[in-house]
């Protein structure tokens, strides 16, 4: 099977080697390549500038053809039906519908040798906070884990607040736009995903983040000094409120708060900067991807006397049968 690689050379492989499975970029299925002077590391899928920036060394992008590695386990080899789950640091994440729940949660942890526990979702995203309740399947009874992400590690308890892995691409590819020396406003910024990130692409980058649950908040300042990342303020507040304190100072406004970032709007104007561009995520239908959306910033903008000028809107992942999750970016002038 022909796959995307990275090319080291062996005196140099093992430190990248762990960085990509640290990422979660290593594909175990496929046998590493030796040969010569050089390993072919397969990689799960095509990686982004932020990615290559946190892998450490001298390498090189390229394909090569991989052999299946043999005798390893397989979700598949152990059930009939492959559910959704996601895994934050060592929890596995299930639906709590999930058919035959122990054997399902077993051969996870056959499976992902690093998952210790295996929690059952009670409750969907829900409350001013927007937390969810679990229940424990199998494995050690916590909820409490450390994530690694890109090279940066937060510590979540999940149900104090909420944590997504499935926007760690999406997260990436924000971090591409932001330059030396820019100031970015991460309005609802829970544990710091987005925030923590671009803070450690330079020191000379400012980054508020703002979050109105106390227990993000000191989970943030928390991962803040785990990643020992300086420049970003974190400010426990209504983003509405704490926006006064920083008119015109973004380059950048981060608003990822589906289902109710339309509530910000005027808000996020008022903190950009000229040219400042707004990054605004929403849950939307088939039939009105975008439109709605835009319209809304749009008509915050003309409150404010400024213009828009839109950059992209596009479809970040599917969330729900015939709905799904959005990112409109604009730059405000």
């Amino acid at each position: 099977m022909r796959k995307s690689c990275i090319k080291v050379l062996k005196r140099e492989g093992e430190p990248i080697r762990k960085a990509l499975l640290e990422m979660d970029l290593l594909d175990n299925s496929a046998r590493i390549i030796s040969e010569d002077d050089h390993l072919y590391l397969p990689l799960t899928e095509e990686l982004q500038e932020s990615q290559l920036m946190n892998l450490p060394g001298e390498f090189e992008l390229t394909e090569n053809e991989f052999k299946e590695q043999k005798g390893q386990l397989k979700l598949e080899d152990l059930l009939d039906d492959i559910p959704h789950f996601e895994v934050v640091g060592d929890i596995a994440l299930v639906e709590d519908d999930v058919p035959e729940p122990l054997k399902v949660a077993d051969a996870i942890m056959k499976v992902k040798k690093n998952v210790k526990t295996v929690l059952a979702a009670m409750s969907p995203v829900e409350g001013e906070f927007r937390t969810r309740r679990f229940r424990t399947i199998a494995g050690e009874t916590r909820t409490s884990t450390t994530h690694k992400e890109y090279g940066c590690r937060y510590y979540i308890d999940l149900e104090r607040a909420y944590f997504t892995p499935r926007l760690a691409t999406e997260r990436s590819r924000i971090l591409t736009q932001i330059q030396d020396g820019q100031t970015v406003v991460d309005m609802f910024a829970g544990v710091g995903p987005y925030s923590i990130m671009i803070a450690k692409k330079s020191p000379n980058i400012r980054v508020i983040a703002i979050d109105k649950n106390p227990n993000a908040v000191e989970f943030l300042r928390h991962n803040v000094k785990l990643n020992s990342a300086t420049n970003v303020e974190a400010i426990e507040g209504d983003a509405n409120i704490e926006a006064q304190k920083f008119a015109s100072v973004a380059d950048h406004v981060i608003m990822n708060l589906p289902h109710n970032a339309n509530e910000f709007l005027d808000a996020a104007v008022k903190l950009c900067a000229p040219n400042a561009i707004i990054h605004y995520y929403d849950i939307t239908h088939e039939d009105d991807l975008f439109e709605s959306s835009l319209k809304l910033i749009e008509e915050a903008a003309e409150r404010a006397g400024r213009t828009t000028e839109l950059i992209e809107a596009r479809i970040v992942r599917s969330y729900a049968p015939h709905q799904f999750n959005v990112c409109i970016e604009v730059k405000v002038i």
